[in-house]
C-alpha cells in the first residue's frame, strides 16, 4: 500500500494561476462531461495551457491524482504493472542440534503501476500527451473507460482475473494535435470514449494576466508585450504560432533586470531573440531575419502609441494644472 502511494499527489490550487471567464467557462463545460462520467480529452497546439487547465481540473475534482507522461517506449506494464524483483524467504529448522534443515522459496515480485492504482482507488488519472505513447499500449484504457473493467495480468496473482474501477475514477488526457510531429495517431474506439474539447490560445484578457500573474510586472506593460506576440501571431509570418509562453519569458527576463519596454534598444533585442526562437523549428537564417524585420516593426509601433499615449497624458496634466492656477486667481 505505501509503494503504490508513493505515486500519488494532493490536488490544490495551482500558484499564480490566472482564472478569467475563459478559463472558468472551459472548466466549467469539462466539470459537466466529468459529472456525466466521461473522461475528458484536451487537445490543442503547444502552449495553448493543455497540462494546466488538466491540473486545474483535478484539483476541482478533489480527488488524489495520479499522473501519466506519454512516452515512446510505454508498454501495457508501464501502465498496468510488472514483475520487479524477487520476494525471497528463508526458513531454518534447528530443532534437532545435530539436524539442519533448510528451506528456501523466491518468488517474482509484482508492483502495481500508477493506472491500476488510480482504478482501485478511485484516484483521477491525468494522462499528459497520451498519443505520445503507441496506440497498442493504450488499447488497456478501451475496457477501463467503456466497461469500467480492467483485464488482468496473469502474473499479478489473486482470484479475480479482472479489477471492477471504481466509480469515482476520471480520466483526463492531453495532446497536441495529429499532425504534429512525434505523436502517433490515437485509435477511434480510443478517441470515442472521451470527449474532446479543442484547445486554441487564450483571449486577450487571459493572456495579460497569465503574463502579469507569472512575471509580476505592470498592467500596462503587460499588455505592450501581449500586443507585440499577439502581433507576430496574427501575421501569419512566422513557422510556428508564439504562445503565451513568449510573452512570460519576455515579462520575466523584464522584470529581473529592472527594465521598461521604453528602453527600446534593450527590450527589441530581447524580442527578437525570444521570438525568433520559439517561433522557428529550423532556425534557417532567412526565417530568423524575417521574424526579426516583423518583431522590429511590431515593437516599433507598439512604443510610438505609447509615446502618443504618455504625451496626451502629459498635455492634460498641463491643461488640468492650468485650470487650477487661474482658478486660484481669480
Amino acid at each position: 500500500m505505501i509503494d503504490e502511494m508513493t505515486t500519488v499527489l494532493e490536488p490544490s490550487p495551482l500558484p499564480d494561476f490566472v482564472e478569467t471567464k475563459y478559463i472558468k467557462d472551459i472548466t466549467l463545460r469539462a466539470l459537466s462531461y466529468v459529472k456525466a462520467g466521461f473522461p475528458v480529452h484536451f487537445r490543442g497546439v503547444s502552449g495553448t495551457g493543455k497540462t494546466t487547465l488538466a491540473m486545474h481540473l483535478a484539483s476541482k475534482i478533489n480527488r488524489p491524482v495520479v499522473m501519466l507522461h506519454g512516452d515512446e517506449e510505454f508498454t501495457t506494464s508501464d501502465l498496468v504493472g510488472g514483475e520487479y524483483g524477487y520476494r525471497m524467504r528463508k526458513v531454518v529448522d534447528r530443532f534437532v542440534s545435530r539436524v539442519l534443515k533448510m528451506e528456501e522459496d523466491m518468488v517474482k515480485r509484482w508492483v502495481d503501476n500508477r493506472l491500476t492504482v488510480a482504478c482501485k482507488y478511485g484516484f483521477t488519472l491525468v494522462y499528459d500527451e497520451f498519443t505520445r505513447s503507441r496506440p497498442e499500449a493504450n488499447n488497456i484504457l478501451l475496457s477501463i473507460l467503456q466497461e469500467k473493467m480492467m483485464d488482468l495480468p496473469v502474473g499479478r496473482g489473486g482470484e479475480e482475473p479482472y479489477l471492477r474501477v471504481d466509480p469515482n475514477f476520471t480520466a483526463i488526457f492531453t495532446s497536441n494535435p495529429e499532425e504534429y510531429a512525434g505523436v502517433h495517431r490515437s485509435q477511434d474506439a480510443l478517441r470515442d470514449r472521451m470527449i474532446t474539447m479543442d484547445v486554441d490560445h487564450f483571449d486577450y484578457e487571459t493572456e495579460v494576466a497569465i503574463t502579469q500573474a507569472k512575471s509580476k510586472l505592470s498592467k500596462p506593460n503587460a499588455e505592450i508585450i501581449v500586443n507585440i506576440v499577439r502581433g507576430l501571431r496574427d501575421s501569419g509570418k512566422s513557422e510556428f504560432a508564439p504562445t503565451v509562453r513568449g510573452s512570460i519569458m519576455i515579462a520575466k527576463t523584464l522584470k529581473v533586470l529592472n527594465m521598461t519596454p521604453s528602453h527600446s534598444a534593450g527590450f527589441l533585442r530581447m524580442c527578437q531573440d525570444i521570438l525568433a526562437s520559439e517561433t522557428s523549428r529550423v532556425g534557417s537564417k532567412t526565417n530568423q531575419a524575417r521574424v526579426k524585420e516583423i518583431v522590429k516593426e511590431i515593437v516599433q509601433r507598439e512604443l510610438g502609441k505609447l509615446k502618443i499615449k504618455s504625451g496626451k497624458i502629459e498635455e492634460n496634466v498641463k491643461k488640468e494644472t492650468a485650470e487650477i492656477l487661474e482658478t486660484a486667481v481669480i
